[in-house]
């Protein structure tokens, strides 16, 4: 809505309280014409991902939610276990925007070369509080869409794709020639596969379910091993024979797997090799934790020689690291193939009253592989 030089919106707020309580609800906001490097963008899609679910209901026990009101003035609350407090201190009684990534139509641009040639245009955006409609921001942080995307098309442009692109860029920048995924029938497991398939990579997919397992076969994956299969340790070291990959990419984070990922690259590793060595190999192998679809503690059996490391890897850092002209390649090649290697597919499309409809939640919370919602704030 515009009120003079001014447009008002509606914008989707996470707030948790000191004393526990979660609240989500919608907040009207007001946003100034922009400055010269800006752009006001009408948000017309973006994405529920997990990273976007560590913010919006972070540890709260949604399964006990409960909402009042409707409409514009709908609030959910639920509570906050007192144990996860202290980790969230930097947010207490702050209410804070959702929404990572995004994309819609320009509709006012500021005076630059660079927001001019925006308008009117079609982009993907990033930079958070996604889940509104309208983001003022500046253009350097859109990337123009290709003649014939829609807005639904490359809403999902950063998130993803860069993060799978960001594991062979990791892969190859330490000197590894393959890699592991788990929860690879994922959104992003499936980007991941893809881009391995069209580069020449070895990927070993790591997945929880027979039907997950089908469904990578059938779009192209050499290597499945299923982790609930009386048979995983053995399949998963002869996929690793197969590709000689040492470093691994694992969304799940808690529990076993990790170890057992070194475990089986040790195994591996120590079929061709041509000396015993009661250290264990001297071939590093790498475990990046970059998910937490388990939330309790990494276990590891320590059964993999002293030549391993686990760690922690996250997108932003690693663009930080890489730099601008890297970046650009990354996000040009997104723009290239958003239809093909990375195209995204959504369960279902919802308005911000709807993000907010308990059954909604529910749904999107449980972090299923293959339901992913979208956020259209503009939907009537």
């Amino acid at each position: 809505m515009n009120d003079g030089s001014k447009t008002t919106g509606l914008e989707l707020r996470s707030l948790i309280r000191k004393n526990g309580e979660l609240e989500l609800s919608l907040a009207k906001v007001v946003l100034p014409e922009p400055g010269p490097d800006q752009v006001l963008v009408k948000v017309e899609a973006s994405p529920i991902n997990p990273s976007d679910l560590g913010l919006l209901t972070g540890p709260a026990d949604m399964s006990q939610a409960k909402s009042a009101g409707s409409g514009d003035a709908i609030v959910v609350t639920a509570k906050v276990p007192a144990a996860s407090l202290p980790f969230l201190a930097a947010r207490l009684d702050e209410s804070m925007p959702v929404g990572n990534e995004g994309a819609g139509t320009v509709v006012k641009a500021g005076t630059s070369e660079a927001a001019q040639a925006l308008k009117g245009k079609t982009v993907s955006m990033i930079g958070g509080a996604m889940y509104a409609q309208y983001r003022l921001l500046k253009a350097a942080d859109c990337q123009p869409l290709p003649a014939g995307t829609t807005a639904a098309d490359g809403a999902s442009w950063f998130v993803n794709p860069l993060t799978a692109l960001g594991m062979t860029e990791t892969m190859k920048r330490e000197g590894h020639k393959a890699l592991v995924h788990t929860a690879a029938a994922s959104n992003l497991g499936q980007m991941l596969n893809k881009i391995c398939l069209k580069d020449g990579i070895g990927l070993v997919n790591i997945v929880r379910s027979a039907e997950q397992a089908k469904l990578l076969h059938g779009i192209g994956a050499k290597h499945v091993v299923d982790s609930t299969a009386p048979t995983f340790m053995e399949d998963l070291t002869q996929a690793l024979v197969d590709t000689g990959a040492t470093i691994a990419f694992d969304a799940i984070g808690g529990g076993k797997l990790a170890g057992q990922i070194l475990t089986a690259m040790e195994i591996a590793i120590g079929k061709t090799a041509k000396a015993y060595s009661r250290y264990g190999s001297s071939v590093h192998k790498q475990v990046y934790i970059y998910g937490g679809l388990n939330t309790g503690p990494t276990e590891l059996a320590r059964s993999y020689g002293m030549a391993w490391g686990v760690g922690g890897w996250l997108l932003t850092p690693f663009l930080q690291k890489i730099g601008r002209p890297d970046q650009q390649r990354l996000r040009e090649r997104v723009a290239a193939e958003l239809k093909t290697t990375f195209a995204s597919h959504y369960t279902k499309t919802v308005s911000l009253t709807e993000a907010l409809d308990l059954k909604n939640i529910a749904a999107y919370n449980k972090r299923a592989t293959g339901e992913k919602f979208l956020v259209n704030p503009n939907k009537a």
